[in-house]
């Protein structure tokens, strides 16, 4: 080993000191060097920072929105309970007109007759399942 120290060809000549130990001290280097790139990889404080702005004004745009459609929401209502007054005006209005032009009938007309109702010759089943039906949800 000494040989390879006083060695002029040799790098590590200079200093005299064994190569193991030269190596040791490169191999340390590239550990510290290595060890500081991945610790500045993290985010950066102004990133940290935009994060954050990024995430406030992500909140306030969807309470924004909601402001917007719970304003929207409220106008509808307020068009639609406005829409439903004219229509009842216009309903009283459109009947007052019509009560006003309206004639009294000269002569009372007979209502039409009925027709005469056709032979049932349905069985006396029938005719009860009949009366059951309309007894529950009425005639027709």
């Amino acid at each position: 080993m000494k040989q390879l120290c006083n060695d002029k060809s040799n790098i590590f000549a200079k200093t005299n000191l064994p190569i193991y130990l030269k190596m040791k001290k490169v191999l340390s280097l590239l550990l510290v060097a290595g060890m500081a790139t991945i610790v500045s990889c993290g985010p950066s404080a102004e990133e940290k920072a935009a994060a954050e702005k990024a995430i406030q004004d992500s909140i306030a745009n969807v309470a924004q929105m909601q402001a917007d459609s719970l304003a929207a929401v409220e106008m509808a209502a307020q068009e639609a309970a406005a829409a439903a007054e004219k229509m009842v005006a216009d309903s009283i209005a459109a009947a007052a007109e019509a009560a006003a032009s309206a004639k009294k009938p000269t002569a009372k007309t007979k209502p039409a007759a009925k027709p005469a109702p056709a032979n049932d010759t349905r069985t006396e089943k029938v005719k009860e399942a009949d009366k059951k039906v309309e007894g529950k949800f009425g005639k027709k």
